[in-house]
């Protein structure tokens, strides 16, 4: 049985990551009579930047969130730009392949953790997550289909870039601080592709010194309780 939780509603204006990986995909295959509750927490490693409330999801190998090098889901999309991960959550709730979608409860600062507890299974070992870098374009950190650890893992966890706005920095077209400019977005063209994002450049209103970032932007831990 799919056990889906409603999020709350999320505004536009409120206010998503390669991942370094340890686990091995054998050893949580063989464990996966076993799974349960997973406790994943989400810390945001960054000085400046906000994070969107994350979405979690626990699936087989038929769902995803997001693959490099290629276009960005409309769904997807809509949480890069505007932090907004209803459209994502109603696509991955009706996924036969997914068992258990969360969201988190509100905007991760800097410095600060959030624990979200999801269901997996032997039949969906798997799991997935995205959550907007609130002050850019369309910067999200993002897991994609990683197989949950025998235990406990703890993952490094950097931006990826969404490929459907200009990444001009303008403060007309950014929903987090300084700006608040949700659901405003750059008619430019722009890259097409989901890649790793290289940061922010000082292009517009973002003071790179406080909005940047270098290396991974989150810590995520994954516990089996």
């Amino acid at each position: 049985m799919h056990k889906i939780l409603t999020p709350a509603c999320l505004a536009a204006t409120g206010l998503a990551i390669a991942l370094i990986s340890s686990s091995n995909p054998a050893e949580s295959q063989a464990s996966a009579a076993s799974m349960g509750t997973y406790a994943v927490t989400v810390t945001n490693l960054t000085r400046g930047q906000i994070f969107s409330p994350a979405l979690v999801a626990t699936h087989r190998g038929g769902a995803s969130v997001f693959a490099p090098g290629t276009p960005a889901s409309p769904e997807l999309q809509a949480l890069a730009e505007d932090g907004n991960n209803a459209l994502l959550f109603a696509q991955l709730a009706t996924d036969a392949s997914v068992l258990d979608v969360r969201s988190g409860a509100g905007m991760l600062f800097p410095g600060m953790s959030e624990t979200i507890l999801i269901q997996a299974d032997a039949s969906h070992p798997l799991i997935s997550m995205a959550a907007m870098l609130v002050s850019t374009n369309d910067a999200f950190l993002g897991l994609d289909r990683q197989f949950l650890p025998l235990r406990g893992g703890e993952y490094l966890v950097n931006a990826y870039d969404a490929g459907t706005e200009l990444n001009s920095e303008n403060c007309a077209f950014i929903p987090g601080p300084p700006c608040g400019s949700g659901g405003v977005h750059d008619p430019a063209a722009a890259e097409g592709f989901v890649y790793v994002s290289n940061g922010l450049h000082g292009l517009g209103g973002l003071a790179p010194e406080t909005y940047d970032w270098r290396g991974p932007v989150a810590k995520v831990t994954i516990v089996r309780q």
